[in-house]
């Protein structure tokens, strides 16, 4: 299933262009607020909490997901260059898994690593604050990059469909309205940073196995529909 030849085509699309500064600017932009606040206030794990979780898990891992994802498939079918790899002898459910893969290792390397990090200039991952916030992480880059690598089959505007689902409903209505906190990655995977800290500071308005169902229902949905919507594609272009 996974084509080291589309991972190669894949991870050059995304990390070739333009978008990849923006791939490098959020990791950086919070490990640098990271340091200046553990500067400025020392230790302290309400405020390791508040950045890595409204900063790092609300804000930065759903836009690297929106690079990442869309970035692996969308530009080849934007200028048409789709049609040259769906003339190879490569099955279709091999070249959506190897972009899924590549979406998720990406969105992983630039978001999750980070928040670790970052959790530790912030508090030397006191209450296991780091760690449950980068297992959150990598457990929204994966349902993340499928629901926005789906995205970039569906639309020629997926980053702008992409940035304002992460901007306006998770990032929005994902924090203020209580029913839509259900309907939200960021929250599913807040539901294992809360058991994997254990304590009081990190909580998620989804219970533990709602979450996880979730998720792996998310991920699983997605990547089939983009295989056979890629499987459409190929109908029309033969036609």
């Amino acid at each position: 299933m996974y084509n080291p030849t589309v991972a190669r085509l894949t991870y050059r699309a995304v990390l070739g262009r333009r978008r990849a500064l923006i791939l490098f600017l959020l990791p950086g932009l919070l490990l640098a607020i990271s340091l200046l606040v553990r500067m400025l206030s020392g230790a302290d794990d309400q405020i390791a909490t508040s950045v890595l979780g409204g900063f790092a898990l609300a804000a930065m891992v759903p836009l690297i997901g929106v690079i990442a994802g869309t970035g692996a498939i969308g530009p080849e079918i934007d200028d048409g260059s789709i049609v040259y790899l769906l003339a190879k002898p490569v099955k279709r459910p091999a070249i959506i898994f190897t972009k899924l893969i590549v979406a998720i290792g990406i969105t992983i390397a630039f978001s999750a690593v980070p928040t670790l990090i970052a959790g530790f200039l912030l508090n030397g991952n006191s209450q296991q604050i780091a760690l449950a916030y980068t297992v959150a992480a990598m457990a929204a880059s994966v349902a993340y990059a499928a629901l926005f690598l789906l995205l970039g089959t569906l639309t020629r505007h997926a980053v702008v469909v992409g940035l304002v689902y992460a901007l306006v409903w998770e990032t929005l209505f994902g924090n203020l309205v209580p029913g839509a906190r259900t309907l939200s990655v960021q929250q599913w995977a807040l539901a294992l940073a809360e058991k994997t800290a254990g304590g009081s500071l990190v909580t998620s308005d989804v219970a533990l196995p709602l979450a996880g169902t979730l998720l792996a229902s998310v991920t699983v949905v997605a990547t089939l529909y983009a295989g056979q919507k890629l499987r459409a594609l190929t109908l029309a272009g033969e036609e």
